[in-house]
């Protein structure tokens, strides 16, 4: 992978978008879409840095980039919209809803039940449109 700095403005959007699009499907482009007519640079971070720069970075593999995410976005609370995006991407680069619910439940610890309840949640609705419930709970 080339340093960011070599390439164009416009080669690092399209790295990023074609980074985000692996990942994340068509709701990632719908996300960058969405912020067109109010900040398009962001947009144009989101894909360009978030994804392009970061995301695309060797030293972590997908399924582990996105638990860490879950665990950041469930720690941070009122990211259910991102949350959203981030289970579907989970399930995109092989995390099993029995892996996601456990990193959900995992959080409780560290931040708290309510995040790790609104989390779970979110999980069950992404789960449930995608034909994924009943995920089978464990009891110790």
């Amino acid at each position: 992978m080339s340093n960011a700095n070599d390439k164009t403005k416009q080669e690092r959007y399209e790295y990023g978008m074609e980074v985000l699009s692996r990942i994340d499907g068509e709701v990632g482009q719908r996300v960058v879409e969405s912020l067109a007519d109010i900040s398009p640079e962001l947009g144009h971070q989101v894909a360009a840095w978030a994804f392009g720069d970061m995301y695309a970075r060797p030293e972590l593999a997908p399924r582990d980039r996105q638990l860490v995410t879950l665990g950041i976005l469930t720690g941070l609370g009122g990211c259910e919209p991102q949350l959203e995006v981030h289970i579907n991407a989970s399930l995109n680069v092989g995390l099993t809803p029995t892996e996601i619910t456990e990193a959900l439940l995992h959080s409780a610890v560290y931040c708290g039940i309510p995040k790790a309840l609104n989390a779970t949640l979110v999980a069950k609705k992404v789960f449930a449109e995608r034909g994924l419930l009943p995920v089978p709970a464990t009891n110790r």
